[in-house]
């Protein structure tokens, strides 16, 4: 596998499930813990649809890449080129999740 490859997919899964982590455990759970649910009121509706969204398509990405880094790469031995498209499109499935939080962030967190 290339070396940039090989040094960075595994450092995108790691901050991606680092990400998934701080979501759940210091923004889902205190604001459970405070009886902030869906059903509390309409912000609370629109905000758990469209990070629980969010965070199920980046689950979505990082299922993507664990398969690039683990079985995936018997594709690299077998046939580097189609192995390489196929990284470009999680890379360009990536980069829309990422866009997508580039919009909800100061939608739900700035205003």
């Amino acid at each position: 596998m290339d070396d940039v490859l090989g040094q960075y997919l595994p450092i995108v899964f790691l901050l991606a499930l680092v990400f998934l982590f701080v979501k759940i455990l210091f923004e889902y759970l205190p604001k459970f813990s405070h009886h902030h649910f869906p059903s509390t009121d309409n912000f609370y509706g629109i905000y758990y649809t469209l990070t629980g969204l969010h965070a199920l398509h980046v689950l979505g990405g990082v299922g993507a890449i664990a398969w690039f880094l683990l079985p995936g790469t018997a594709l690299w031995r077998s046939d580097p080129v189609h192995y390489t498209h196929r990284i470009e499109y999680v890379g360009l499935y990536w980069h829309f999740v990422d866009l997508v939080w580039i919009f909800l962030f100061p939608t739900l967190y700035l205003l």
